[in-house]
């Protein structure tokens, strides 16, 4: 071997094993770094997190370029932080920690931990000034690495938290700029951003609902229902769906709110919410105003496994009352499962529940006198009232609403306290109100008949005047 090719081999040699040193110095840092980090989570655990701080601070420096270990404790330090209440350090880190977002992570790493992040902030602190700061240094650091995808979506969480908290002015600036970001230059709707579209309009659609707001309500829900682009969330239509119920209730729209309700919680079912066991209540309210006997809301198969569950059982027992007009029943049911308003548990602890039962109480009492008094062509109100528990003013108020919706063919005499029915009444208000326009119709006839009849004898009154008239004065007819 000459000398050149023992230096060229000497070379190799000395080339492979300085590699070899670099390669084990680089695992042993790592193992450093890692090793280093769990000691810091160790120390997490004591009372005093301060330690924990600056272990987590010590692995970001031992780091040598932005990676994954730094990352990691950034998240960390940032929830220690927030977690004492040192806000201004909190934004500090975590500002820092979305600067690894840009390339020291994955993507869809970076998204999930931002999320958790925002979603454990949101629910610890009371601070709206902090809470706009913190998510306005988010939205600033995703804009600058034109990650729009996860812009739309924080907007939207925060869109959500403005709304849960009632903040509709800050919620109200939120979805200006999120309409902005669906909209294309022309001012219309962004079809390709139908998805995220509809998520603002489900934010719009819930704060135009607690508002009462209406008409905005109406106008926007029939929005939603005409774009077809999107593949929504069921979540999301559910809500649309359960507020569109809504809508139609304070419209007193029976009909159209149990279509909604049952379409809202056939979503949510879908989506696994829990909020389907709510709207399943709303779908048994709608479905007893509808005044629709033969339709039970626990007969679909959706709806059918639901029947027995405790938080529905209430419910069911009461739809099942009220299609046997068993008012005594009814109102058992009511007693022992009611609860008051703002309470847990019970029927009316929902207040949305315990507007509408007066609507579905005077229908039960309703179907209930209708049947009661069938035999009857007079009946005392007293005896009404003390039958159904309720006072005779209210009982009257519910004997003229029957006779003016034709429920009931009668009259009240107030001197004696009496019902006094003309007809039997009709079980239905159909063939009520029927009757009422044949009676209308056969009125009319005879009105014509003797109208007719006096005209006739008007033209022959007249006719014996001229001739008398001719006999006086010498009129023999001629021209």
């Amino acid at each position: 071997m000459s000398d050149d090719d023992f230096m060229m081999a000497s070379d190799e040699e000395n080339y492979d094993f300085e590699y070899e040193d670099d390669d084990l110095a680089s695992n042993a840092s790592n193992v450093d770094i890692e090793n280093k980090y769990y000691n810091a989570k160790a120390l997490k655990e004591d009372n005093d997190p301060e330690p924990a701080i600056e272990e987590f601070l010590g692995v970001v420096e031992l780091e040598p370029e932005k990676g994954e270990w730094g990352f990691k404790a950034l998240k960390q330090v940032v929830k220690l932080l927030f977690r004492r209440g040192e806000h201004q350090r909190t934004l500090k880190y975590y500002t820092q920690l979305l600067t690894y977002t840009k390339s020291a992570v994955t993507r869809n790493y970076s998204e999930k931990s931002l999320n958790n992040i925002l979603d454990y902030v949101s629910a610890g602190t009371t601070d709206m000034t902090f809470m706009e700061t913190f998510y306005s240094t988010t939205l600033t650091a995703l804009e600058d690495a034109k990650n729009e995808r996860l812009w739309l979506k924080t907007n939207l969480k925060l869109a959500k938290l403005w709304l849960d908290r009632g903040e509709y002015s800050r919620l109200t600036r939120i979805l200006k700029v999120l309409h902005q970001a669906c909209q294309m230059d022309d001012g219309g709707d962004d079809q390709s951003k139908g998805t995220y579209l509809l998520e603002v309009y489900a934010l719009e659609i819930q704060m135009y609902t607690e508002t009462k707001n209406n008409k905005k309500l109406k106008e926007l829900y029939n929005r939603t229902l005409q774009i077809n682009s999107a593949i929504p969330h069921p979540r999301i239509m559910g809500v649309i769906r359960e507020c569109g119920g809504k809508m139609h209730m304070s419209e007193k729209q029976w009909e159209k709110a149990r279509e909604d309700f049952f379409e809202s919680f056939r979503n949510y079912d879908e989506a696994g919410s829990l909020q389907r066991i709510q709207v399943l209540k709303y779908l048994v309210l709608a479905v007893m105003l509808s005044n629709t006997d033969d339709i039970n809301p626990f007969e679909s198969q959706e709806t059918k496994p639901y029947k027995s569950n405790p938080q529905i059982a209430a419910m069911n027992s009461l739809v099942d009352a009220y299609q046997r007009s068993d008012i005594h029943d009814f109102q058992r049911i009511l007693r022992e499962n009611g609860g008051a308003e703002g309470t847990s548990g019970g029927i009316m602890s929902d207040p949305f529940i315990h507007f509408y039962l007066d609507d579905v109480l005077r229908r039960i009492r309703a179907k209930f006198i209708v049947n009661m008094i069938a035999p009857y062509s007079r009946i005392e109100i007293d005896y009404l009232a003390k039958t159904l528990n309720i006072e005779v003013g209210e009982m009257e108020d519910l004997l003229v609403m029957l006779i003016l919706d034709g429920q009931v063919q009668g009259k009240i005499d107030e001197v004696s306290g009496r019902l006094e029915i003309e007809v039997a009444p009709d079980t239905g208000a159909e063939e009520a109100v029927a009757g009422t326009e044949k009676r209308e119709r056969e009125q009319a006839a005879r009105l014509a008949s003797a109208n007719d009849t006096r005209f006739k004898a008007l033209e022959a009154w007249s006719g014996s005047v001229e001739k008398l008239s001719r006999i006086a004065f010498g009129v023999t007819g001629r021209a």
